[in-house]
């Protein structure tokens, strides 16, 4: 039975999308039922300034208690730049995702960077922390607002230089949930033939429904370590109203249908959303499970 890894990205793809505050304590017991329900890969935070992100404001105060408790789970989180890495560093974090976006005008709306910076800025973070695991978010892999689609060739020609300087892992996103299952399987394809030795990640957002076939199409063709948010948390700030992220709950109960292994437990992880969501009531959710169970019970 082969097994896939599920990274559960909600506590920051899913929180920093939400205005009000949720409070440490609400954030906490989330995390904690996360790894109760065998989840061992879990993006806790954004180690970013206050200032651009407020719901990011507890990132140190999160990783130390998180770090501390479960020492045996897989505990990561997005850095912008060597100061936010350094902080992850310091907090106890040893893996961390760090973005730059294939389209240079997105990179410049959500990053404020061009392409040579955000290229300069990483090799300030490998040469500073050697020891840091940092994974390569590619956003827009498939396609941006601003610059349309993407192709295979566009993806292998931008990320040479990352991985010849030292990059091993890759997450491939779809920012703005544009892919089709098709164009997936192709960029991977030439992925797997230009870089073999790349660890291949995928990012899917669910914007136009197709973020499980798209997911799915990325682990036909070997790619085992995939993204997702409790209960679809999150929300794509192109597509005002669409749904954004990939359900875990949605993503584990169709691979464990399909006969592959995960190591979570798909009914913990339903209750798990349906008290987020009572948590956060103004968080965009997309979820269909725990939506299901909610009419059922009601009935």
């Amino acid at each position: 039975m082969r097994k896939i890894e599920l990274h559960e990205v909600g506590p920051r793809d899913g929180f920093q999308n939400v205005s009000e505050y949720i409070p440490l304590e609400t954030k906490i017991r989330i995390i904690d039922g996360l790894v109760t329900s065998g989840m061992r890969h879990v993006q806790i935070t954004s180690f970013v300034s206050p200032k651009a992100i407020p719901q990011m404001k507890d990132a140190r105060e999160l990783a130390a208690n998180c770090v501390g408790k479960y020492p045996d789970t897989d505990f990561f989180a997005l850095v912008p730049n060597l100061r936010g890495a350094e902080s992850a560093w310091e907090s106890g974090i040893k893996r961390v995702s760090y973005v730059v976006s294939l389209s240079e005008s997105h990179n410049q709306a959500n990053i404020r960077r061009s392409h040579e910076e955000s290229f300069a800025e990483l090799q300030n973070i490998q040469k500073a922390l050697p020891k840091l695991d940092v994974c390569l978010d590619l956003a827009t892999a498939f396609g941006c607002p601003f610059e349309g689609t993407k192709t295979k060739d566009d993806v292998l020609r931008f990320l040479k230089p990352y991985i010849e300087s030292g990059i091993k892992t890759v997450n491939l996103c779809d920012t703005i949930g544009i892919a089709n299952p098709a164009q997936v399987r192709r960029t991977i394809q030439g992925m797997k033939s230009e870089y073999p030795s790349v660890d291949l990640q995928i990012h899917i957002h669910d914007t136009r429904n197709m973020g499980m076939v798209n997911t799915l199409a990325a682990v036909e063709l070997g790619v085992d370590k995939v993204q997702s948010t409790l209960g679809g948390l999150g929300g794509c700030p192109f597509a005002p109203g669409a749904s954004g992220n990939l359900a875990t709950e949605d993503l584990a109960f169709m691979l464990s249908e399909m006969g592959y292994e995960t190591d979570v437990e798909v009914g913990q992880l339903v209750k798990l959303a349906k008290y987020q969501a009572a948590q956060i009531p103004s968080g965009q959710f997309s979820g269909h499970l725990y939506m299901i169970q909610d009419e059922k019970e009601k009935q």
